[in-house]
């Protein structure tokens, strides 16, 4: 049975490496500058990719924060073995190099709770510049519900950019273990899981920005093997018949009801004996 403390926890899963290490403390202060609902919490898993020594040493000491190492996979990998360690009714995404934006729990915690049909949120994304200032994106979508097909729907007809960002996601736990976490893809993984949670589930888009996506040299996605031709049609196959196959099924969180078993006739008594 699931205790009332853990049940009112948000888990934060943040995948690092070495050259990102260096920005966990401000992702860090961004998670204390946090005001969480009453009764709530937060908790930080920190899965380093990989087993060097550059990572511990930017972790703070605090109960709050969790920390392990393991053999490199790539972010997919790290984030889905973090689930391990993941006990919130909740789980938000927070890249080592990103920072929250004041209130983006609390905004998250609101609409999960307010409405068991929704699966999981996104929020408006402002890029973080090397010189401090940010920048917005066009065509972010409504406040409001994400009806199941859209995010797939819009990322085909427009070269593969879904409409809203999967860097900001935060989802309900059981659902992100039903569908085994991230995908097992050298990049693009996040995109594939939120691909398969729009398969199956309503989401939420916050228009009220949460979430400074970090742009810097060191980026896993401004690297030259991330656009490379051969990878990049192997990875938007993969998922999107993922996210096909799983609307294919007719599963969908929350579960329909049950359909009770019609109740067979009564059996006439037998006539009497002559």
């Amino acid at each position: 049975m699931v205790s009332a403390a853990v049940s009112r926890r948000v888990t934060v899963v943040t995948a690092v490496h070495g050259p990102s290490a260096r920005f966990l403390p401000e992702a860090y202060a961004s998670l204390c500058a946090q005001r969480m609902p009453v009764c709530w919490e937060w908790d930080w898993v920190v899965q380093q990719d990989g087993t060097s020594d550059e990572v511990r040493r930017y972790l703070p000491d605090d109960a709050r924060v969790s920390f392990r190492q393991g053999r490199p996979g790539g972010p997919g990998v790290a984030r889905t073995v973090a689930l391990a360690r993941a006990e919130g009714t909740y789980v938000k995404v927070l890249d080592a190099d990103d920072r929250l934006t004041p209130g983006a729990l609390a905004r998250d915690l609101a609409v999960l709770e307010a409405d068991p049909a929704v699966g999981w949120t996104t929020c408006r994304v402002l890029d973080l510049l090397p010189d401090g200032s940010t920048a917005g994106f066009p065509g972010d979508p409504d406040d409001g519900p994400i009806e199941r097909g859209t995010v797939l729907d819009h990322w085909k007809r427009n070269g593969f950019r879904a409409p809203v960002h999967p860097a900001s996601l935060c989802v309900r736990r059981e659902l992100l273990i039903a569908l085994g976490g991230w995908m097992a893809l050298p990049a693009s993984e996040d995109t594939g899981l939120l691909l398969a949670l729009d398969a199956v589930s309503r989401g939420w888009f916050s228009a009220e920005a949460g979430l400074l996506y970090r742009k810097w040299e060191g980026q896993v996605t401004g690297q030259s093997a991330h656009v490379d031709p051969a990878e990049l049609t192997a990875r938007t196959t993969v998922a999107e018949a993922r996210a096909r196959a799983l609307a294919g099924l007719g599963w969908s969180y929350p579960p329909a009801p049950a359909t009770p078993a019609p109740t067979p006739p009564a059996t006439p008594p037998a006539p009497p004996a002559p």
